[in-house]
């Protein structure tokens, strides 16, 4: 019983993709908001919510299966006052129900469906539903029904179980505090070295996720200790994922997660976060070992982000989608002729041959292109690739989620700022320095607070721990790559904003939304890493560069105190937590100060900087920015010079006598 589209809901006057996919359901749905809350209240109705994102496959098919369906809307419209969110948009709420459905379930997804009162306290957690029952599946159906008795006939239990549920979540928040030690850092590597796959890397079975901020934790324990095993496991991880289907090997980027062991069959989205992160781990790898497939590798990725999710406004939007023509995956499988038709016989049959592409097909009777047990010779396909690239651009277009997030467009900024140092590309620093800015100038209210989205000239909600956490740490790796003074002068706005706005000065970590946001049921604390390094952990990074930097007494207090507070919740299961385990080890150390009165030698002087990579932190100190640097960093009144060229090393709040020649730098 499909509902033909007839009028629009509620949900029409929002901006969000997701939000909007739905303005056509003959549920009647509302945005999140008092007008919905007024109206369960006045009506007497439980509260149906539902949380999603546009390009999620299982959302897409509980919509078609259910939501335009107009049996499933007559009892939705009839007993329940519905809810639409976008988690990506709203991911203070998304975060709270997603909690409740973990703990009274066992497990949690998208999409998330949540049965609550109009106060918001939730008696009833799930993820996808069919419309009816299936094998052990609970039908949407059965549900409602059940529901709608229950909430007519025995409310008592229904509030009982929602208090009990409420309780139980805030119970479970965290507030320990512990010392950060070696053995911590050290139990975090060995727990996921337990869990390494040996045969195709990673750390879990199938499902597969890339999980990057393991391997950049893994990397950096790597430089500090020259463990052979851990930079073995980064090495064979990177490799296979980027052999298999996880990685589009026609038009690049990575794909949301596997679902074999072997990275053959993915998950087809595409997501911003993802392969930012992913691009940092293999750029960090290309640094470590000179190897140039990695590079290679990154450098496909970030061109990948930049040709599908780069705006002409230079942000970067979310996410494709996986579904073309109502099919997952379709738009980026082949057959085996299909691919001859393209290249003609010879190329094609070499191509085939090279990219595991079969006559049977590796999936549903297609082909995902993949290196897998590849062991020959790397051809040069580019010729091959870009004709079939520009072969299945013709195919029905993947939908793109065209909002502006604060956070993973940080993440951008963060992956090409560090593509900068590495590979040296100017206009990976034009990309990072151009979306840095474009945040601070758009994507921020006037009284200075960051905002979570940016769509069609409006920005919306307060931004959480996570957008400020990670635009700091972008903002240090623009001023990393280009030696800007304003992108210090940025981080430290933010940082003692995102102190002021969220900080436990009491118990040490960060609360998920700030105190001037919408106050919900609860507020937690999140430190798990799960897709993306939490807020907090990413907090944790920032603020152990932050002290060192700056050495202020808000700074500094706030640094110590998370850190014992994330030692003291993640003891039990540091591998959960790697991210954390990562800014353990990224405290400043090491500082450079270079005196520049001669603008000829600055081009050398990054060059050298960038390629030894030894210094955790540098001040390159010009005639045009003394006043300013004494000002945001009054310790740099202490370093001066007549001379061109004068260089300070400093080391633990120490530094040596200044040496003044680039002879001298290039030998150190």
């Amino acid at each position: 019983m499909q509902a033909s589209k007839k009028s629009a809901n509620k949900l029409i006057h929002e901006k969000s993709p997701y939000l909007l996919q739905h303005a056509y359901n003959p549920v009647k749905w509302f945005p999140w908001g008092e007008e919905a809350f007024e109206k369960a209240k006045s009506e007497d109705k439980p509260i149906f919510l539902s949380i999603g994102y546009s390009t999620c496959h299982w959302c897409h098919v509980m919509e078609e299966e259910s939501f335009t369906d107009n049996e499933v809307a007559e009892i939705l419209n009839e007993n329940f006052i519905s809810i639409k969110i976008d988690r990506e948009e709203r991911p203070d709420i998304d975060s709270i129900y997603m909690r409740v459905c973990q703990a009274t379930t066992g497990s949690g997804g998208w999409p998330l469906t949540t049965i609550m009162t109009w106060n918001q306290k939730p008696f009833f957690s799930g993820t996808y539903l069919p419309k009816h029952n299936r094998q052990n599946m609970l039908g949407l159906c059965e549900l409602l029904v059940k529901i709608t008795n229950l909430w007519k006939t025995d409310r008592q239990y229904i509030l009982k179980n929602a208090d009990e549920i409420i309780d139980y979540i805030s119970k479970n928040d965290v507030d320990k505090k512990s010392e950060v030690s070696e053995e911590l850092i050290s139990n975090g590597v060995e727990g996921l070295m337990a869990s390494f796959d040996k045969k195709y890397g990673g750390f879990s079975d199938a499902p597969k996720f890339p999980v990057p901020h393991n391997l950049i934790f893994l990397e950096k324990y790597y430089e500090l200790h020259k463990n052979k095993d851990v930079l073995n496991a980064v090495e064979q991880t990177l490799i296979n994922m980027h052999k298999g289907g996880l990685f589009d090997h026609i038009g690049f980027g990575f794909c949301r997660y596997s679902t074999d062991e072997k990275w053959l069959v993915p998950h087809f989205e595409k997501m911003l976060y993802d392969n930012s992160l992913l691009s940092i781990a293999y750029l960090e790898s290309f640094q470590i070992t000179k190897k140039e497939i990695y590079k290679n590798i990154a450098v496909n990725t970030l061109k990948y982000m930049k040709r599908e999710l780069y705006s002409p406004e230079k942000a970067f939007y979310s996410a494709q989608d996986a579904d073309s023509e109502g099919k997952e995956g379709l738009f980026y499988i082949f057959k085996y002729d299909e691919i001859v038709e393209i290249l003609g016989e010879a190329e094609g049959l070499e191509f085939n041959k090279y990219f595991n592409i079969s006559q049977h097909g590796n999936f549903e009777g297609y082909n995902i292109p993949n290196l897998i047990g590849n062991t020959g010779l790397h051809k040069d396909f580019e010729n091959s690739i870009n004709k079939i690239y520009e072969y299945r651009k013709k195919r029905m277009k993947l939908h793109l989620d065209d909002k502006y997030l604060t956070s993973w467009n940080a993440m951008a900024v963060i992956a090409f700022a560090k593509a900068y140092k590495i590979i040296g590309d100017k206009e990976y620093l034009e990309t990072a320095k151009s979306t840095a800015d474009f945040i601070k100038e758009k994507m921020t209210f006037d009284i200075g607070e960051l905002a979570i989205r940016y769509k069609d000239g409006e920005i919306k909600g307060n931004g959480i721990i996570d957008d400020y956490a990670y635009y700091i740490w972008a903002l240090l790796e623009v001023y990393n790559a280009s030696f800007d003074i304003k992108y210090l002068e940025y981080a430290k706005i933010y940082a003692d904003l995102m102190i002021d706005l969220f900080f436990d000065s009491e118990n040490g970590g960060f609360y998920l939304y700030s105190k001037n946001s919408e106050k919900l049921i609860f507020k937690p604390k999140e430190i798990y890493d799960s897709a993306t390094p939490s807020g907090n952990s990413v907090a944790a990074y920032v603020l152990a560069k932050l002290s060192s930097i700056f050495n202020t007494e808000k700074i500094n207090s706030a640094f110590d105190l998370q850190n014992k507070f994330i030692a003291g919740n993640i003891e039990k299961h540091p591998y959960y937590y790697t991210f954390s385990l990562h800014a353990f080890l990224s405290e400043i150390k090491k500082e450079l100060i270079v005196v520049l009165n001669n603008d000829q030698y600055f081009e050398e002087i990054e060059k050298i900087i960038f390629e030894k990579n030894i210094f955790d932190m540098v001040i390159i100190k010009t005639r045009e920015n003394t006043d300013k640097l004494a000002e945001l960093l009054p310790h740099t009144k202490n370093y001066s010079s007549d001379k061109d060229l004068s260089f300070f090393i400093c080391e633990n709040k120490a530094c040596s006598a200044p040496f003044h020649t680039m002879e001298e730098f290039k030998i150190l």
